[in-house]
């Protein structure tokens, strides 16, 4: 846009009009007037000088534009940052509290107008950073003022191209311990958890400080939130939307646009108070809210209809002088703060003594995490607003009445001594049912009673045993195939998430009559599942056969496929997790070919094909296409070419062949997605009309290898 003039100060009765331009010293940041496309509406922002899309960071007039023909913003002679409108005269004004002998307005390098003293420089009279909009920059403070109470949070637009004040704050809040909320007026959206010393128990973005730095600092008389860039290059923001949402972003030099690296609410478990009090929010559980511990949903049919909003109450009301005592859960985002009480000084178990005295508390943990956990926070009456939350989170101790306690114990010792007694049971019955079989040479292909029994080939006489579920029971833990179950859908058919009656978690996977696999698909998933022992191995714990129906039931991985990671949630996943799953998914594919007693080879190895378990360890699972080599065998051929396209090598997709190498070649199309956060299937290079396995070569030749990682670095980079 062309300008008039360029000023990087303003002295008084200077003026800035419609077109000039005020710079910082280092031409990070300009500020002058603009319009959304109205000349008639003028604002007076600061926005990047160096970024082509202009991005307004700061708007002084937010609420009342002026005119284009007399808009002025002008330093005063009694030392005030006015905007001035020819028809209404002031419209906008610093209103600074102090005069300065030399009064001088600049724009610095971090975004911040302020009007400082000539003759003290480090004196601020007035400062943009005290009167934030939408925008948090790095070196601005979000503040509470603990003596005269004002806050200082982001208000958001109220769209996108206007910006007068929103529905939306974006705020920290004192009262109790302090927390971050993301409001509406006064009802509260989001919760972000309170500061534990290191982050915000509930605020994703702050779990790998590797590039930004959060930080809080108290003093008798305010607290204050900021972040900071600990590489200058890196150029980041947190916008709060017209919507609500507070995202964070951060500039690709690359692509030339803003990468949206996370946003909050981030999930529904981020929805304020979604389970009710008492209770506990888990995104990778279902139902995704589960009462407390020794408490119950207090109206059982609302909850089961996922109304949660009630809550949970206690089972066993508290007796202090009969002995409470405090059940520990682990990786939360602590309860609201708003009604605790915490102490800095107290250790950990003095905390523990504090709250047994007090009959009202319900609670306590370490107010502090750093350097080993130090200080007290204590709740009282009801918990609210708590969800688990893996890396992030924190142990909080939950007091339940001794007999809740007793009763949990003995559950767990009756479990123990009853897994004990079934696997004793178990290796008896399965003693007794081999000397059957063995006596009766029941040695056929696909024969069924209690268990299923197949050779591998003529010399081997001895089989492997699998556990058969009654179908009955599996229609009950899946509550009968409901959609609500339904977990996703592979070449086999439908999967879904069940829960036995003993409370176990299992998939199972429905072989779909529309399938291009079938019963031999189905023995030869079983027949290899059943040998295969391994950490990165899916585990089959067993099948069901009734008429038509054919079921797989396996362990039930909560975190999904690495697909729905790596594509969907790619900002969740750091570089250290990345390369940790690659070695898992390579330690599996080892096994598969080199250390189980058959040589395997999967033929179907692909994202959506690894599963990732609660610690988000990688598992290898489908094993429907899979073929098995005895001896020195290696290699062999095929007329029917099965699996998916964009993981299958040249050899085996031209001509049939497939060996261990085929593996290893969907392996590599498996790294690179991980890599690159990108598919292979549908991505083109958009210069060059490559694949990302030629997109990749051809940045590995130019020795650019770099750039293919380029997305994954820029998100941790806020992360």
């Amino acid at each position: 846009m062309p300008t008039y003039s360029i000023q990087h100060t303003l002295t008084p009765n200077q003026f800035i009009q419609y077109n000039d331009t005020l710079v910082s010293a280092g031409g990070t940041f300009e500020a002058g007037f603009f319009n959304f496309g109205d000349p008639q509406r003028q604002y007076f922002g600061i926005w990047y000088k160096r970024i082509s899309q202009r991005t307004i960071v700061w708007v002084a007039n937010r609420n009342t534009p002026v005119q284009h023909s007399t808009a002025m913003l002008k330093l005063n002679d009694q030392g005030t940052i006015v905007i001035l409108d020819g028809f209404k005269g002031i419209i906008w004004n610093s209103n600074s509290s102090r005069i300065g002998v030399k009064p001088v307005v600049q724009l610095l390098d971090s975004g911040n107008l302020v009007l400082k003293d000539g003759n003290n420089t480090r004196d601020f009279l007035w400062e943009s950073f005290d009167y934030p909009g939408n925008t948090f920059l790095a070196g601005m403070k979000l503040k509470c003022n603990l003596v005269t109470g004002p806050y200082k949070y982001l208000t958001s637009w109220r769209n996108p191209e206007d910006p007068a004040e929103g529905e939306f704050s974006f705020k920290i809040y004192t009262h109790g311990y302090l927390q971050q909320y993301t409001t509406n007026g006064a009802r509260i959206l989001y919760r972000g958890g309170s500061w534990n010393g290191i982050r915000f128990t509930g605020v994703v973005w702050q779990r790998n400080n590797r590039i930004v730095n959060f930080s809080v600092v108290f003093t008798d008389k305010e607290v204050s939130y900021q972040y900071d860039t600990l590489i200058n290059s890196n150029i980041a923001k947190v916008v709060l939307d017209p919507n609500g949402n507070a995202q964070r972003f951060l500039w690709s030099d690359t692509k030339q646009i803003w990468v949206v690296t996370a946003t909050s609410p981030s999930d529904q478990c981020d929805e304020y108070a979604l389970c009710g009090i008492n209770s506990n929010c888990n995104i990778n559980d279902f139902p995704i809210c589960e009462c407390l511990e020794g408490f119950m949903p207090k109206f059982q049919t609302k909850w089961k209809s996922s109304n949660w909003s009630d809550g949970c109450v206690r089972k066993t009301q508290l007796n202090c002088l009969h002995g409470d005592g405090f059940l520990q859960y682990t990786n939360i985002k602590l309860p609201d703060t708003s009604e605790s009480w915490f102490d800095r000084s107290m250790t950990l178990e003095e905390c523990k003594t504090t709250c047994l005295k007090n009959c009202s508390c319900t609670a306590y943990a370490n107010l502090d995490i750093s350097n080993g956990g130090s200080g007290c926070l204590l709740w009282f009456d009801n918990i609210v607003d708590m969800r688990k939350h893996p890396g992030i989170g924190q142990d909080i101790y939950i007091r339940l009445a001794s007999s809740e306690l007793d009763h949990k114990k003995n559950k767990r010792n009756l479990k123990l001594y009853g897994t004990l007694a079934g696997v004793i049971a178990f290796i008896i019955g399965l003693t007794v049912l081999v000397l059957v079989a063995y006596r009766k040479k029941l040695h056929k292909p696909g024969y069924i009673k209690k268990l299923f029994y197949w050779k591998y080939n003529k010399e081997k006489e001895d089989g492997d045993l699998v556990t058969i579920f009654d179908f009955s029971a599996i229609t009950n833990a899946t509550n009968n195939f409901s959609n609500r179950n339904k977990l996703g859908e592979g070449g086999f058919g439908p999967v879904y998430k069940g829960i036995m009656e003993d409370g176990q978690e299992i998939a199972v996977k429905r072989l779909s009559e529309t399938s291009g696999q079938g019963i031999e698909e189905f023995k030869n998933e079983v027949k290899l599942m059943a040998t295969l022992q391994h950490r990165n191995l899916v585990k089959l714990l067993g099948c069901s056969i009734q008429q038509d129906e054919k079921l797989l039931i396996y362990e039930f991985m909560p975190n999904r496929s690495l697909d729905y990671f790596i594509y969907a949630r790619s900002k969740s996943l750091d570089w250290t997790k990345r390369l940790e799953i690659i070695d898992g998914i390579a330690r599996g594919l080892l096994y598969l070919h080199q250390d189980s007693r058959l040589r395997i080879i999967h033929r179907d190895l692909k994202t959506s094909n690894i599963l990732l378990d609660i610690d988000m360890i990688p598992k290898i699972a489908d094993f429907g296409l899979a073929r098995s080599f005895m001896g020195d065998q290696a290699e062999a051929n095929t007329n029917r070419v099965i699996g998916t396209y964009g993981y299958m090598p040249p050899e085996y997709a031209v001509h049939g062949s497939f060996s261990i190498k085929s593996d290893v070649f969907s392996f590599g199309v498996v790294a690179l997605e991980i890599i690159s956060g990108r598919k292979n299937r549908g991505f083109c290079d958009p210069l060059h009309h490559l694949n990302l396995l030629g997109h990749a070569w051809r940045l590995w030749s130019e020795d650019r290898a770099k750039e293919l990682i380029a997305d994954i670095l820029d998100d941790e980079a806020m992360c």
